[in-house]
């Protein structure tokens, strides 16, 4: 592709377990994308940890910058998650990484304006949680209930959800999705998809990938029921529930499943989309991992990533490779990758960030942005680079939902040496 990205945040990041960290608003024709400022950017320690909205007017290709809160924290993990309110004002939703027990909100002062904001609030999780912390912020609004749910990883370090019925004024503990042990770091890392009506369905995993071989589940949310894929009651009521293990949910990835000769283990949750009874996701997990059995001697060399492209047609899911995604992203954090994203509105169509071109699987200097085309619901894929030749590497890419007429991309550049310090922009393409 030829045109260049915007710049729209010179000093930005994220995560990818909040929802949506980018939105588009079709009445004021503007892209919004949360991310946090780190200290080894533009600004430095006085703006390390600022969770900032970035505002991209559509029209003129101008953008301003908002800050919600300075100096929270200089870690990528509490990028704020939005949503557009029925009457039209901004909610946007932060917490810390699991270093403190709140769940921070802020309304913006206007419709459809990200200038002025009102005051923040907080959600204390320190007796429900005993004090262990709240990790990320997920908001979804369903309006046959006339509920905003937040899932939040909280007690136990399980998904857990807080609701409100004013949209985001107040908020009350909602019960949890899945608890289970927990075996090392956390339980599990789940993606939403909510179709704004009716249903919020999920994929998660058993643990993190690099205390467990994790398998990977599907289950939607609906009639405060949760149910797993084919729709049968798994458990009701939701709201208030002590949580079940996830493993009754309907499984989309085995662990240790062969795929086109290659033995697939360590599955993680990257994205997951939908459009009426399709669902389409994106995996990241090992491949043919030798080093595993070595992991008990702290050797977190794991070299050989995949990408899995798996859709679901109403009834059941297919998994397929998607593209190689290479070795671990961080030395520090095996199973980080570039990441990949669904277009929300083209199911048939993906971007991912790699270290290696899908067309030819020949290493580049830096990560860069490919998307891929699938017509026979993800068996084969014709790529197409978005970036090359980059001088630095493109990560975590994502496809803002808001307006089908807008289709644009957005991920961030520069260096990153882990979640809490990184050198990197925020860049839009409108494609």
């Amino acid at each position: 592709m030829s045109q260049d990205p915007i710049t729209i945040n010179d000093n930005g990041a994220w995560c990818w377990f909040q929802d949506e960290r980018a939105l588009v608003d079709p009445v004021a024709n503007t892209l919004l994308v949360g991310s946090v400022a780190a200290p080894e950017g533009p600004g430095g320690e006085s703006r390390g940890g600022n969770i900032e909205i970035a505002v991209l007017d559509l029209a003129t290709g101008q953008s301003t910058v908002h800050v919600l809160h300075r100096k929270l924290e200089p870690d990528d993990h509490d990028a704020p998650a939005l949503l557009i309110r029925p009457d039209g004002r901004y909610l946007a939703m932060y917490a810390k990484h699991k270093t403190d027990n709140f769940s921070r909100w802020r309304i913006s002062t206007r419709p459809h304006d990200a200038s002025e904001w009102g005051p923040e609030q907080c959600f204390d999780w320190t007796e429900l949680a005993d004090g262990r912390g709240a990790t990320y912020s997920n908001l979804h609004r369903l309006d046959s209930e006339s509920r905003v749910y937040n899932f939040v990883r909280a007690i136990n370090d399980d998904p857990t959800l807080m609701v409100s019925e004013d949209d985001g004024t107040s908020w009350r503990f909602g019960g949890k999705l899945f608890t289970r042990p927990k075996v090392g770091y956390v339980n599990g890392y789940t993606r939403y998809f909510g179709n704004g009506s009716d249903r919020i369905d999920l994929i998660t995993t058993d643990h993190h990938p690099r205390d467990f071989n994790n398998s990977i589940y599907h289950g939607f949310i609906r009639d405060n029921a949760l149910h797993d894929g084919q729709g049968q009651v798994v458990s009701k009521p939701l709201l208030g529930s002590p949580g079940i293990n996830q493993s009754s949910l309907t499984t989309v990835f085995q662990a240790g499943t062969e795929l086109d000769g290659h033995l697939l283990t360590h599955g993680w949750t990257v994205d997951l989309r939908g459009q009426g009874s399709q669902l389409a996701a994106i995996i990241s997990c090992r491949a043919n991992d030798v080093n595993g059995a070595l992991e008990r001697e702290q050797r977190l060399d794991v070299d050989d990533h995949r990408l899995l492209y798996a859709r679901f047609d109403g009834t059941r899911w297919q998994l397929h490779h998607l593209a190689a995604a290479g070795p671990a992203l961080l030395p520090h954090e095996q199973d980080y990758t570039g990441l990949g994203a669904v277009d929300p509105y083209d199911l048939d169509r993906v971007y991912i960030s790699a270290p290696l071109d899908p067309r030819t699987g020949e290493a580049t200097a830096h990560y860069e942005i490919y998307t891929g085309l699938t017509r026979d619901g993800g068996g084969t894929w014709d790529w197409e680079a978005v970036t090359a030749d980059s001088q630095v590497d493109n990560l975590r890419p994502m496809v803002p939902p808001g307006d089908s007429a807008v289709h644009a991309v957005c991920w961030f550049r520069g260096t990153m040496r882990s979640s809490q310090a990184y050198e990197t922009e925020v860049v839009v393409l409108p494609l």
